[in-house]
C-alpha cells in the first residue's frame, strides 16, 4: 500500500488544499494557515517531504503528473467519500492543481491557481521560459543533495524546468477554477502569463494582494482575498 504523502493538517471546517510554490517545502505559511485555519480544515501538501526530514535526500527531475497524483492520494486520505475539496496552488503548486484539476475534477469544489508559470502558454511562450530560467538559475544554484541543500537548490534543480514547461491540454470543468496573479506583479511574465491562461481557459481572473510572494509578504490580505474567491459571501453557509 502507498504511504500518504508528507502533509500537515489544521483548522475547522471544509477541505482546502494548499499546495506551496518552489520545491513545495511549506516554510514561511504559517501565517497564511493560521489565517485560513478559522475558515477551512486547511491541509498543507508537501510533494517531496523536504519539511518532514527529506531534505537533502536524492531528488528525481520532477513531473507535475506526480505531485498532482499525490495530492490526490492525499485527498482520498483526509476527504469523506463524494466531498469535494477546495484547493490553492502558488507557483509551482499552481501548475499542479491546474493538474489536479484535469485528472480528478471530481474531488475538487474550486480551485484557484495563483501565477502559474506555465509561460509557454503564451505566443512568446519559449523566449519567456528561457529568460525565466536565466534570471532564476543563470547567478548560480544552491545545492539540492546532502547537509547544505536547500529548498531553492532543489527547485531550480530538480523542478523549475519540467515545470515551466507545463501546459495545460485537457478542458477544465467550467466555474471551478479562477486564476489569480498579484497586484505587484503587473507588467511581470507571471502577471502576463496568469491572464493570458485564464483567456485561453476560459475561466475567472483576479488579483490578489502582494506579488508572487504574497502568500509571505501579505499573508492575511492574501488568506482573505483566498477565502472570498473560494467562498464567496453570497454563498458562504452560516
Amino acid at each position: 500500500m502507498t504511504d500518504t504523502p508528507h502533509h500537515d493538517v489544521t483548522g475547522r471546517g471544509p477541505v482546502l488544499l494548499l499546495v506551496p510554490g518552489g520545491a513545495g517545502h511549506p516554510m514561511g505559511l504559517g501565517p497564511l494557515t493560521e489565517r485560513l485555519a478559522a475558515r477551512f480544515t486547511v491541509v498543507t501538501y508537501d510533494p517531496l517531504g523536504l519539511a518532514h526530514g527529506r531534505l537533502g535526500a536524492p531528488v528525481a527531475e520532477q513531473r507535475v503528473a506526480d505531485w498532482s497524483e499525490g495530492a490526490r492520494r492525499l485527498l482520498d486520505e483526509v476527504l469523506p467519500a463524494g466531498d469535494r475539496a477546495y484547493a490553492c496552488g502558488t507557483s509551482s503548486g499552481g501548475i499542479a492543481v491546474l493538474d489536479l484539476l484535469a485528472r480528478h475534477p471530481g474531488r475538487l469544489a474550486h480551485v484557484v491557481a495563483h501565477e502559474p508559470p506555465c509561460v509557454t502558454v503564451l505566443p512568446d511562450g519559449a523566449e519567456r521560459r528561457a529568460e525565466l530560467i536565466e534570471q532564476l538559475d543563470g547567478p548560480g544554484r544552491p545545492p539540492a543533495e546532502g547537509g547544505s541543500a536547500t529548498p531553492m537548490g532543489v527547485f531550480l534543480a530538480r523542478i523549475l524546468r519540467p515545470f515551466s514547461a507545463y501546459a495545460p491540454t485537457a478542458p477544465l470543468p467550467p466555474g471551478r477554477l479562477t486564476i489569480a496573479a498579484g497586484e505587484g506583479s503587473r507588467g511581470q511574465v507571471l502577471h502576463r502569463t496568469a491572464e493570458f491562461l485564464a483567456g485561453r481557459l476560459g475561466c475567472a481572473f483576479t488579483e490578489f494582494p502582494g506579488g508572487h510572494l504574497g502568500t509571505l509578504d501579505h499573508p492575511v490580505e492574501f488568506a482573505d482575498a483566498l477565502t472570498e474567491t473560494l467562498r464567496p459571501p453570497a454563498r458562504a453557509t452560516a
